[in-house]
C-alpha cells in the first residue's frame, strides 16, 4: 500500500464520507482545505490510483450588475407598464416613467421593450402609451421567460446553459444581448474513489481508531516551531519533484508590446533614434508641414478625428516655418512649384485633431533642425482615423515612421530598408512594390510581403520628401521616409489573420504565446 500523507488521507476519508463521488467545491467544504491544496492531493492520489478526476466544461450564466438589479427591482418596461395601468390604461411617456421611477435613459428601451412584448401601443404624435385590450382585462400581467429566468438566477446566482429547455435559451441569448447576465466556460472537476482509494480510506481510519500516532508533516519549519520544540515530534514532507501538480500561468509582457519593444531594439541598434510626441497634433504638423492642400479630402471629419475643445491648439513658436509653408502652398514659395493656389488660412493650421499618421513627428523632428547629417530616426506612433472596424482595420492602430537623411540618398537605399523590414521583422518570404501618391513624396512606393501559408499584405507606403516639405522646414538634403502598419507586421509573424486578436482578451492565446 501506497504511504498516505495526512492531507491525503483526509481527501479519501471526506470522499468516502461523500459517496465516493465529490465535486472539488464540495470537497473543499468538507475537509476545509484551500482549492489549491484540494487540487494537489487530488492529483498526487489520481497518480497513485486511489482516484479518478473527471473534468466537464459547461457555459455558466450569471448576472451583471444590471441584471441583478433588474432580478430584483423588476424589469423597466414592466414598471413602465405598471405604471400605465395605474394612471388608467392610457398616459403621457413621461408621466409614466415618472411614475415608475425610470432614468432618462431607460425610458426609450423600456418603450422598445413593451412594445416588442405587444403589451402596449404607442402614439408617437402625443407621446402616449395605451395598454393593450388584452392585459387592460387582466388582474396581473403575465411574466415572460426572460422574467422568470431572471427570478431564478437571482436566487440561485448562477445556472448552467446546457441544462436549460429551448425556451430558456431563447430567453438567455435576449437577456445576453441587454446585456444583463454574462455566459462563461467554466471547468468542473469531480473525484471519484476506485477500490484502492476505499480500501487505503479504511486502512486510514483503522490507524487513526487505533490510535496509532501520526507524526504531523510540516512543509515549512517556523521559528515558532523550533522555539516550542514541537519540530520534534513532527515529519518533514519530503518533496516529490515528479509529482503533478497544478499548470499556472505566469505574469509576462503582453506578445504584441514584447514585439514592439523588439522592433524598437532592432531599429536602436541599427543607428535609429526615437522621436516622440503626443497623440493631440495640430493640422499644421499633420497636414500643411506635409504639404497636403488645406481643402484636402483627408482632412474631413470623416477621415479625421478632431479635437471639440479645445480646437485650436497655439503653433507661434513655429512661425519662421509657418510663413514657409503658408508660401509654399499659395503660390510655391523658393521651390520651384506653382504651390496649391488657394488663400492659405491661419485659423485650419491651429485645429487641433488626434494625429492621423506618424509622418506628423518626421515633420516636427525635421523643422527643429536639431540633427546631424547623416542622421536616421523613428517612432512608433498610435495613430487614429474613423476607420470602420474590420478583420484588417481598427479606428486606433500603431504605424512605424521612418526618415533616414543624407547627402547621396536615392530610391534604391529606400527600397533596400524597406525589404530588410519586411524580412528580418515580419519574417516575409518575398516583397514587393508598386508606385503609390502622396502629397508629400515623390516618388511614392507601397510595400506589399508574402509569407507561405499567410498571403500577400499590404503595409504601408513610403518615398522620398518632396522639394515643397524640406525646403520650408529648411532641410536641403534628400530624405527617405516610410510608415507602415507596425501591428500588421505583428500579424504575418504571428500568423494572425484578424488585426482585432491582437488586443483581445482571449486568454488561452495569451498563455500560449510563448516568451522570447
Amino acid at each position: 500500500m501506497a504511504e498516505l500523507r495526512t492531507q491525503e488521507q483526509q481527501l479519501l476519508s471526506a470522499l468516502e464520507s461523500l459517496g465516493g463521488t465529490a465535486t472539488v467545491d464540495q470537497l473543499i467544504q468538507a475537509c476545509g482545505i484551500q482549492d489549491t491544496a484540494v487540487m494537489r492531493t487530488a492529483l498526487t492520489l489520481q497518480e497513485k490510483s486511489f482516484v479518478a478526476i473527471h473534468a466537464k466544461i459547461q457555459n455558466v450564466i450569471k448576472l451583471t450588475p444590471e441584471g441583478e438589479k433588474y432580478a430584483k427591482d423588476g424589469l423597466p418596461e414592466r414598471n413602465l407598464i405598471l405604471a400605465v395601468a395605474e394612471l388608467g390604461g392610457t398616459a403621457d411617456l413621461q408621466a409614466a416613467a415618472k411614475k415608475a421611477n425610470l432614468a432618462q435613459e431607460f425610458i426609450q428601451i423600456a418603450l422598445g421593450w413593451t412594445i416588442r412584448k405587444k403589451w402596449a401601443t404607442y402614439t408617437p404624435q402625443n407621446n402616449t402609451l395605451h395598454i393593450t385590450e388584452e392585459l387592460l382585462h387582466q388582474t396581473t400581467l403575465p411574466e415572460d421567460c426572460d422574467e422568470n429566468f431572471l427570478k431564478h438566477l437571482n436566487t440561485k446566482h448562477q445556472a448552467a446553459q446546457e441544462d436549460l429547455s429551448s425556451d430558456l435559451q431563447k430567453a438567455v441569448e435576449q437577456l445576453k444581448k441587454r446585456k444583463l447576465l454574462t455566459i462563461e466556460p467554466k471547468t468542473t472537476r469531480t473525484l471519484q474513489i476506485t477500490a484502492e482509494g476505499k480500501k487505503a480510506a479504511i486502512n486510514g481510519s483503522a490507524n487513526l481508531a487505533l490510535n496509532e500516532t501520526i507524526k504531523p508533516i510540516i512543509t515549512q519549519l517556523k521559528p515558532q516551531d523550533i522555539i516550542n520544540g514541537t519540530w520534534r515530534d513532527a515529519e518533514l514532507q519530503k518533496y516529490n519533484i515528479q509529482a503533478p501538480v497544478i499548470k499556472t500561468w505566469g505574469g509576462k509582457k503582453h506578445p504584441y508590446l514584447q514585439f514592439l519593444d523588439e522592433v524598437r531594439a532592432k531599429l536602436v541598434q541599427l543607428g535609429f533614434q526615437e522621436m516622440t510626441g503626443t497623440a493631440v497634433e495640430t493640422s499644421f504638423f499633420n497636414f500643411d508641414a506635409l504639404y497636403v492642400p488645406q481643402d484636402h479630402p483627408a482632412r474631413e471629419a470623416s477621415d479625421i478625428y478632431y479635437i471639440k475643445d479645445p480646437q485650436c491648439g497655439d503653433i507661434s513658436q513655429h512661425a519662421h516655418a509657418l510663413e514657409h509653408v503658408k508660401e509654399t502652398h499659395e503660390h510655391g514659395g523658393k521651390t520651384g512649384s506653382t504651390g496649391w493656389g488657394y488663400k492659405y488660412s491661419l485659423e485650419a493650421a491651429q485645429r487641433l485633431l488626434l494625429r492621423g499618421h506618424g509622418t506628423c513627428l518626421s515633420a516636427r523632428t525635421l523643422e527643429t533642425g536639431k540633427f546631424e547629417v547623416p542622421s536616421r530616426h523613428f517612432s512608433i506612433a498610435r495613430v487614429y482615423r474613423p476607420e470602420i472596424t474590420d478583420k484588417t482595420h481598427l479606428s486606433e492602430f500603431n504605424q512605424v515612421e521612418g526618415i533616414v537623411i543624407d547627402e547621396n540618398l536615392n530610391l534604391r537605399d529606400l527600397l533596400g530598408v524597406l525589404g530588410k523590414f519586411a524580412k528580418e521583422i515580419a519574417g516575409a518570404d518575398k516583397i514587393r512594390f508598386k508606385p503609390d501618391y502622396f502629397p508629400f513624396t515623390e516618388p511614392s512606393v507601397e510595400l506589399s510581403a508574402y509569407k507561405e501559408g499567410y498571403g500577400w499584405v499590404e503595409f504601408g507606403g513610403s518615398g522620398i520628401f518632396r522639394p515643397e516639405v524640406m525646403q520650408p522646414l529648411g532641410v536641403k538634403q534628400p530624405v527617405i521616409a516610410w510608415g507602415l502598419g507596425v501591428d500588421r507586421l505583428f500579424m504575418m509573424r504571428a500568423g494572425i489573420e484578424d488585426i482585432r486578436q491582437i488586443f483581445s482578451q482571449d486568454l488561452g492565446w495569451l498563455r500560449k504565446k510563448q516568451v522570447t
